[in-house]
């Protein structure tokens, strides 16, 4: 029985079909090959726009702080600074405010990231131990905290009350624990750490400080790392709770240092009559200067720090994420 011909029938319609490779068509195997590079074209494109609307402005801040304000105003600086200046730099840096505002500033935040750093880790810990009597009403405390607030008047007579007013504590104790970030590190402790590890621990006779500090911290690196930076900007930027708790400005950290700076450049310049009309628009040049230029000073350092944490940074980010 010749079974060939059947064989090669069926091989002729399987060749034939729509979907074969070789039959399609040549719009198809078009696309089949520039699917990807299109693809990748238009990733590189939509990263790169989002890079330029990300770095551009700070770069416009730069130039725009060295350069001639009027030149500013009619639109002629974009890519290069025009009619180069560091006026408004000398005009900042002119008094010691600014320099003492820089340390408080510095001070603020590295105790103020040191306290929340350590308050975060020990309760975050302490939340996620199966152990601890009554957790789960402890963690629904901290949370209705998100929901409901005294407000600014309560806060105020709390920290009079404390005796902290006019003093570094009632900058840095009052939002030392985030409960956004609690969660957080409660969440890494339950699902990076295993149980099976404090067992092991505990059967080497390891009590829960040596525990803690000699296993559980160094296996944190990524959760510390992105408390620490988180911390660090939200105490270098804040400027609310110093105007409204601190009295004397030799305490004032350096965000509002130049907001009073920039205040009183506005207000000198107010209430000119016409013979002062020069006089009024020079103040205007200064302050558009200094304006730009307090953004600057305001921003490098964060901006010179953060990229040698982005790593842990980055790590951080994806405390919570299902893991393999």
């Amino acid at each position: 029985m010749n079974t060939t011909a059947p064989a090669v029938a069926a091989s002729g319609r399987r060749d034939a079909s729509p979907s074969s490779p070789r039959e399609s068509s040549p719009m198809r195997r078009f696309w089949d090959r520039a699917a990807d590079p299109l693809y990748a074209l238009f990733v590189i494109i939509l990263l790169g726009g989002a890079v330029v609307a990300i770095i551009y402005p700070l770069y416009f801040v730069v130039i725009a702080s060295i350069s001639d304000p009027n030149q500013v105003y009619e639109g002629n600086v974009w890519l290069w600074p025009k009619d180069i200046t560091f006026e408004g730099y000398a005009r900042i840096f002119s008094t010691s405010t600014v320099l003492r505002g820089f340390a408080n500033s510095l001070l603020y935040t590295v105790v103020g990231t040191a306290v929340s750093v350590c308050s975060i880790l020990g309760a975050g810990y302490a939340l996620s131990r199966r152990t601890l009597p009554g957790r789960n009403l402890f963690m629904a405390l901290f949370i209705v905290t998100m929901f409901f607030d005294g407000g600014m008047i309560a806060r105020y007579l709390v920290v009079r009350d404390l005796g902290m007013l006019n003093t570094m504590w009632a900058v840095v104790l009052p939002g030392a624990i985030g409960v956004t970030n609690l969660i957080i590190a409660r969440t890494f402790f339950q699902t990076t750490i295993p149980e099976e590890l404090h067992e092991a621990a505990a059967l080497d006779g390891s009590s829960e400080w040596r525990y803690f500090f000699q296993i559980v911290l160094p296996l944190s690196k990524a959760l510390i790392m992105l408390l620490v930076v988180t911390h660090a900007v939200a105490y270098w930027n804040s400027f609310f709770d110093a105007l409204i708790y601190l009295n004397e400005d030799t305490k004032y950290p350096l965000q509002l240092v130049l907001r009073n700076i920039l205040i009183q450049s506005d207000v000198s310049g107010s209430g000119v009559s016409a013979t002062g009309m020069d006089s009024y628009a020079e103040s205007q040049r200064i302050a558009e200067l200094m304006k730009y230029g307090m953004i600057v000073v305001s921003t490098f350092p964060l901006l010179a720090v953060l990229p040698f944490t982005q790593k842990y940074f980055a790590q951080g980010a994806m405390i919570g994420a299902v893991k393999s």
